[in-house]
């Protein structure tokens, strides 16, 4: 599907790294608006808007809503073989900042929205949101009453066009030690807040009694980030460092925190960032076999997955009346984040004709 794929190129073109989505989101909200959609743009964050569109006079509950990020993570050209703004198409692969993660998806959600709605098959919603990489900030501004509940959320994450059930929940944590300042030729009249939550950070990257969940796997804890001192004359009073924890069924952030608070031990204050519940759809529920096999025929058989990553579903689904979740979208998920980021244009067309084929049949 060669439209899916050209609007793709133009979404990738357009600088979201961290920011930005305002254009683009302008990009999407045209098409759907030339599309007879109902569309509005909302920009909270001067520079940064969330699109949602509906049909006109929608029904108190729409059958299917599709939703994607516009931002991306940062890309440094520096580090990159090609432009990470490329847009370029080679060897059967898109280029780009975004290609797989998530771009592709978003261009295959509006273009199988327009040809539904050519078809006089327009049922279906559509959210876009801004700042989902830095905890969903968009989707959080997002009024539940402007949107339209549904009984399907399809989230266009990178699965390589499987279908994926939900996800791991999130908690970031920032973690603190304060100490007393001393100079550096006399530590004995400080305190090292260095030290004290270096030795916290080792006893939390060191466990390894982390909770298995049957369905979603283990929860993890990363020490992402740690900053402390000035120069090496001084004794630093202050040290700070930040912990991804994602959480699984029947480990929730509570728990995360007690376990960690106890690991960190007494003096290390802990503070919630961000803080996204897990996803879990029943493959059975009604609805759920259904279009898991309009969207990957056969899938419906095997055994369900569910992402290691975090989605805008953790904060969409309970705004959208509580709708089964299905992530789908043709980005490859070894490409999320990468240098030298691709995807694979067959993947794209595969994807549109796939969501197209949904629409067609909840709309029908």
């Amino acid at each position: 599907m060669d439209e899916a794929v050209d609007l793709a190129r133009r979404l990738v073109r357009i600088d979201t790294r961290g920011g930005g989505e305002r254009e683009a989101a302008g990009l999407v909200a045209d098409v759907l608006d030339g599309a007879g959609f109902d569309v509005r743009v909302e920009e909270p964050v001067e520079g940064r808007a969330n699109v949602v569109a509906r049909p006109p006079a929608p029904a108190a509950r729409i059958p299917v809503t599709l939703t994607g990020h516009l931002d991306t993570v940062p890309a440094d050209p520096s580090g990159w073989s090609f432009d990470p703004l490329s847009g370029e198409v080679r060897d059967g692969r898109l280029l780009g900042r975004g290609s797989s993660d998530m771009k592709a998806g978003v261009a295959c959600q509006v273009v199988a929205a327009r040809r539904a709605a050519a078809e006089g098959r327009a049922s279906v919603q559509l959210v876009f949101t801004f700042g989902e990489e830095t905890g969903c900030d968009g989707a959080a501004l997002l009024d539940a009453s402007s949107l339209t509940p549904t009984g399907l959320l399809v989230v266009a994450e990178p699965t390589g066009n499987r279908t994926v059930l939900g996800h791991k929940g999130t908690l970031w944590l920032r973690a603190t030690a304060r100490g007393v300042s001393a100079h550096g030729s006399r530590p004995d009249l400080g305190r090292n807040a260095l030290t004290a939550l270096a030795a916290a950070a080792a006893r939390v990257h060191g466990h390894r009694d982390w909770p298995v969940s049957a369905t979603h796997g283990p929860a993890t804890v990363n020490v992402g980030t740690f900053h402390s001192g000035s120069q090496p004359n001084l004794v630093p009073d202050h040290a700070e460092m930040r912990l991804d924890v994602r959480t699984v069924p029947g480990f929730g952030s509570d728990d995360a925190v007690a376990v960690i608070s106890e690991l960190c031990g007494p003096g290390i204050e802990l503070q919630r960032m961000v803080d996204l519940p897990g996803v879990a759809t029943d493959p059975a529920a009604a609805g759920v076999p259904e279009a898991v096999e309009l969207l990957a025929p056969g899938s419906s058989t095997g055994a369900p997955e569910y992402a290691t990553y975090f989605t805008d579903a953790s904060v969409l689904a309970a705004k959208l009346g509580g709708p089964a979740v299905v992530v789908y979208g043709p980005g490859d998920p070894e490409q999320a984040h990468v240098t030298d980021e691709t995807c694979s244009v067959a993947r794209i067309g595969e994807a549109a004709e796939a969501l197209h084929r949904l629409l067609r049949a909840v709309g029908g």
